[in-house]
């Protein structure tokens, strides 16, 4: 299973295909449904002297939903999915406060045809669950999951942990699935997100959106202590510092996760911690030979992140007598460049300075795009003319980067500086993928929901979290 999709909307037609509707029915009614759209799928497409093609079916994906928008979340990331990856998707929508008890139901089709593939067909399930019975979610779920392929439990807003829907859902799925950043209550529902992993049976996994967010920041800060020579400096780390979008104590959760993941990993210690106004927390961690860490936390404003988000994650220390700095923003703050007297591309798009980082991104991609266009050109001119290239054609036009650049997403920018002793300033700019629902749930779900490093990192951060 790929852990990312490739324009997956371009794959996707329009509105999904409602084929079945009922107002007021029962889960029997629906898999009856179910089996006969695809059994006339599987005859239809069928030559007359070929067999029925088997079903093919790599997972089931059920979705618990608890509004409108969550709902159609759900529905367009198994869509998402769906058109690369044979799957049943399950979206099921509580609303327990309609007094009249019952099930209204949907059952929508995607047909795909690849070229080189006989046709499939993935089907999506909508149940919108009145009344106590969303309460009793075993009962929807287990006749309607696939046997013999693993069945994940979606919850697309804030569980309710330590109730029976949460209980009872767990029993008969392989794993459960959440996004702690959208955790409406984010300190409650995170410290039972981690009681649910403590307590669970050894057979649920436990997978968090957020985590797979947080890849290319634990990937870029393993890649900076990766080299042999800065081994070291991982018993050297004297203080880590991490801002995060939001406004006032907000949600902590992806700052948290990630100091687990570093104190875990390092086996620090949590001594003492304390919040004070504004999201700023203080806390204090050991290493082994009691040798001290300081940790501080601070919300920015960045009113075009999500709450919660990551924006600035700074390590610094010392080892052998050399001191060391990593410090890694997103979207880092920019300002422009002074009109230079002679508008070329050299002069006007010069790299250098974290202000610049965007551009610099844009500038590649630009050079590149010249290089090609300008080979084609002189092919061109060389066949029309019979003169040798860069004779008689006219002179370069100039690429003007910052133009190029309006189209692209700052918030997906990430830029590292490194600074080692006296050394100068090492600078690197990456884009971070895209982080759509169906792009996370592939990269959680392609990694393995059963992540001992996620469980201990879980667990470290619930103990920063209880102690402030």
């Amino acid at each position: 299973m790929a852990s990312t999709l490739s324009d997956p909307l371009t794959t996707l037609k329009g509105e999904p295909q409602v084929v079945w509707h009922q107002t007021t029915v029962t889960v029997g009614a629906v898999l009856d449904a179910l089996n006969t759209i695809r059994n006339k799928f599987a005859r239809e497409e069928a030559a007359e002297e070929d067999q029925p093609h088997p079903r093919n079916c790599v997972m089931t994906l059920i979705a618990v939903a608890s509004s409108d928008d969550e709902e159609r979340r759900a529905q367009l990331a198994y869509r998402m999915i769906g058109a690369q990856h044979p799957a049943q998707g399950i979206v099921i929508r509580e609303q327990a406060d309609e007094a009249a008890a019952g099930i209204e139901a949907f059952i929508s089709t995607d047909v795909q045809r690849p070229p080189s593939a006989c046709a499939t067909q993935c089907e999506l399930v909508t149940m919108r669950v009145r009344g106590a019975a969303g309460q009793h979610l075993a009962g929807l779920i287990d006749p309607l999951t696939t046997s013999g392929v693993p069945t994940y439990l979606w919850w697309v807003g804030t569980p309710p942990f330590g109730r029976r829907e949460v209980d009872d859902g767990v029993k008969v799925c392989d794993a459960l699935i959440v996004d702690s950043s959208r955790f409406e209550r984010p300190y409650h529902s995170f410290l039972g997100l981690s009681r649910l992993a403590a307590t669970r049976h050894q057979r649920l996994g436990i997978g968090d959106l957020q985590w797979s967010r947080l890849r290319p920041w634990r990937e870029t800060i393993a890649q900076f202590f990766s080299p042999a020579e800065r081994r070291a400096f991982l018993n050297g780390i004297s203080s880590v510092g991490i801002e995060y979008a939001g406004e006032g104590r907000g949600n902590r959760i992806a700052a948290a996760v990630l100091t687990g993941w570093i104190a875990s990993a390092l086996g620090w210690k949590l001594q003492r911690a304390a919040a004070g106004s504004g999201g700023v927390v203080a806390a204090h961690y050991v290493a082994e030979g009691w040798r001290p860490i300081d940790l501080a936390f601070r919300s920015v404003k960045k009113g075009h992140l999500e709450s919660g988000e990551i924006t600035t994650v700074r390590i610094e220390g010392a080892s052998g007598g050399q001191t060391f700095s990593l410090t890694v923003q997103r979207d880092p703050e920019r300002s422009p460049l002074p009109e230079p007297p002679d508008p070329s591309y050299s002069s006007v798009h010069r790299p250098g300075g974290e202000d610049d980082a965007g551009v610099e991104l844009a500038e590649r991609r630009s050079e590149r795009h010249r290089e090609v266009l300008q080979g084609s050109r002189d092919a061109l001119h060389h066949t029309a003319t019979g003169q040798p290239p860069g004779e008689g054609t006219p002179r370069r036009s100039t690429v003007v980067t910052r133009e190029r650049r309006r189209g692209e997403d700052p918030s997906l920018i990430l830029l590292t500086l490194i600074e080692i002793g006296g050394g100068e300033t090492l600078r690197h700019i990456q884009r971070i993928d895209s982080e759509d629902d169906a792009t996370l749930l592939l990269d959680l779900l392609a990694s393995g929901t059963h992540d001992a490093v996620y469980i201990r990192s879980l667990s470290a951060a619930a103990d920063l979290m209880r102690a402030v």
